[in-house]
């Protein structure tokens, strides 16, 4: 057993520790990092801001069958992988409807997104890390504060949370150029550092869907 030098938080000591030695399950502990308050665009407060009006799911719309037939593929090969997470049949297809809608929105990929969500919560909707982040995909509390009124409890909703994550991940690939790793390390507070977007990328794969492009 290793023990924590004094006078280094357990957090900073977690991270600067080999990804093997963290013996931290996703059912015990989320990965989630402090992520660093900023001023935002405008185009990104008025995405936040909607979500939180938002009460019911969206309903997809598409321009022609073909689309509409990939969507269905996709929706019932991602929702027989999600049965060991979500059990209830109609949690995970309202699940997967909000990822598709707001992954498309926020010009995401569908399956890194459900690798980001995998590796931050484990799809657990209650999940709350160390250092205050909450839902699937452990969203911090101050991003409420910047576009809300700052009650943090609105992140346990569904659509709510799924909104935020998307439009920060968003604009941290944005303020990167496009860069996902750098992003990735920005969503989880460890920028330029590599066992976080590597366990992102990993996750990924579980979700790919190659009839399905976001």
């Amino acid at each position: 057993m290793m023990l924590r030098p004094v006078g280094i938080s357990r957090r900073k000591w977690l991270m600067s520790m080999p990804v093997a030695g963290i013996a931290l399950s996703l059912s015990e502990q989320s990965r989630a990092g402090s992520q660093l308050e900023e001023p935002l665009a405008d185009s990104v407060r008025t995405a936040l801001s909607s979500a939180i009006a938002q009460q019911a799911p969206p309903v997809p719309e598409f321009s022609d069958t073909a689309s509409h037939m990939a969507y269905l593929r996709w929706l019932a090969t991602m929702a027989q992988r999600l049965q060991p997470k979500m059990p209830d049949r109609d949690s995970r297809i309202e699940f997967l409807r909000t990822i598709w809608y707001e992954t498309r929105r926020a010009g995401l990929d569908a399956s890194l997104v459900l690798g980001l969500v995998q590796v931050e919560s484990n799809f657990r909707k209650f999940a709350v890390s160390s250092v205050g982040a909450r839902g699937y995909m452990q969203v911090m509390p101050f991003w409420t504060r910047t576009i809300g009124n700052g009650d943090a409890g609105v992140l346990f909703h569904m659509q709510t949370n799924l909104r935020f994550g998307c439009v920060i991940l968003r604009h941290y690939l944005d303020r990167e150029r496009g860069d996902l790793f750098m992003a990735l390390g920005r969503y989880n507070g460890s920028r330029g550092r590599a066992p976080y977007p590597d366990a992102v990328f990993a996750a990924q794969s579980r979700w790919k869907f190659a009839d399905f492009a976001p």
